[in-house]
């Protein structure tokens, strides 16, 4: 949750992070101004300096993803003490202090519409909020032209209490997901990862995670917080799996302790930090540095059904892996229907697709015929959906 406002001072420095990792040598990262003066992204760069004037630097439609974690103008007035009246370590910098919401506003607007203008097409941005500042934000994305796609709960395991009782405990941040705009189809949403990873159970927009602590806390050199709201990598790693690939280019405009750019180097994508404070990007660059790289088979993208080759029942009959006249049934034994030569099902006097008849046997609107229908082979039901994975995997050797 950092904070870079139009006009404040600007620092000109330019810290470049080494590029660390399994099996790859330590070597300098190209010089950010070097690659933008050429009209390319900088790659794995933390850039020192006011976050709106240096995205209108970003070359147009060059980055995947957008996280940020903007501030959230808390609006504190004065100390807030624990019961037993110790001070809590609360943000109280001046990068979060705004003089009234529509300073506030003005700001939002200005990095949001310089985020917008460095995304590509397709690419979809994810902003982190409190109930302070994230339903400004979310009309702002709206009134710009962004389209969300879902707002994520992130209900934490260990929330500060509220010292006070005046309210309930704020356990809770809200992220809002969009798209650069309602036309963007061929966004990232890694949804059959994401379903494996929970259990094959579809992943829900609520995530518990607990808040950054412990040795993943950055602490400066009196034992202090290095960043008041470093957020875990955890939170930021999930992200990343859902909405990017491997290789791809991540722009985060508040960097702060460089969260994102660790949780983008494990997982082997690229990233774009802007901070306009130097002490800050100098611990993001020295954490970073200090990353590990996961190993690329382990953070590759699965192939999913949808970019899979397209394989029509027809094309199984013709590799006799289903023989005309053969009869297929549902894996209760309930309904049969005849295979035919042209790849259609027969069942009575109707004539149709594996889908077609496979819904009109259960007396229903739609079927996935290739999970519905089995042959019978060695004396049990195989699903002809296995034939199809069989004819892919020959389809992927033969084009390698």
């Amino acid at each position: 949750m950092r904070g870079s406002r139009a006009g404040a001072t600007r620092l000109p420095v330019q810290l470049q992070v080494l590029r660390t990792g399994r099996n790859e040598a330590r070597r300098p990262a190209t010089l950010a101004k070097d690659r933008i003066a050429k009209g390319e992204p900088p790659r794995d760069a933390i850039i020192v300096g006011d976050c709106i004037d240096e995205l209108a630097r970003l070359p147009e439609a060059c980055v995947d993803f957008v996280f940020a974690d903007p501030p959230y103008n808390l609006q504190l007035e004065g100390a807030l003490s624990r019961p037993d009246q110790s001070v809590v370590d609360a943000v109280d910098d001046d990068w979060d202090k705004f003089a009234d919401f529509g300073v506030y506003d003005s700001f939002t607007r200005a990095w949001l519409a310089g985020a917008r203008r460095a995304m590509k097409p397709d690419a979809t941005i994810v902003v982190i909020g409190s109930y302070h500042n994230i339903f400004r934000v979310g009309a702002i994305l709206q009134d710009l032209g962004f389209w969300i796609l879902n707002d994520i709960v992130w209900r934490k395991a260990n929330p500060m209490p509220n010292f006070r009782g005046r309210r309930f405990t704020n356990a809770h941040e809200t992220m809002i997901w969009a798209a650069r705009s309602a036309e963007a189809k061929g966004y990232t949403f890694n949804y059959e990862a994401l379903k494996a990873g929970n259990e094959d159970t579809q992943a829900r927009s609520d995530w518990f995670l607990p808040i950054c602590t412990g040795a993943e806390r950055l602490k400066d050199a009196n034992g202090r917080k290095a960043h008041p709201t470093q957020k875990p990598e955890a939170l930021l790693q999930r992200l990343l799996v859902a909405a990017t690939n491997a290789g791809d280019l991540v722009l985060d405009p508040f960097f702060g302790s460089g969260t994102t750019g660790a949780a983008a180097r494990r997982l082997r994508r690229h990233f774009i930090g802007l901070e306009r404070d130097a002490g800050y990007a100098a611990a993001a660059r020295a954490r970073i540095d200090a990353v590990e790289a996961f190993a690329p088979e382990a953070v590759a993208t699965a192939p999913t059904r949808r970019s899979e080759p397209r394989v029509p029942f027809l094309s199984v009959v013709e590799a006799g892996l289903v023989k005309p006249g053969e009869t297929l049934h549902d894996g209760a034994g309930r309904h049969r229907a005849m295979a035919r030569v042209d790849g259609a099902l027969t069942l009575g006097p109707a004539i149709g697709s594996i889908h077609k008849i496979g819904a009109l046997a259960q007396g229903l609107p739609a079927c996935n015929g290739w999970t519905f229908w089995h042959v019978e082979r060695a004396g049990k039901l195989v699903c002809i959906d296995d034939f199809r994975a069989v004819m892919r995997a020959a389809m992927r050797e033969a084009a390698e």
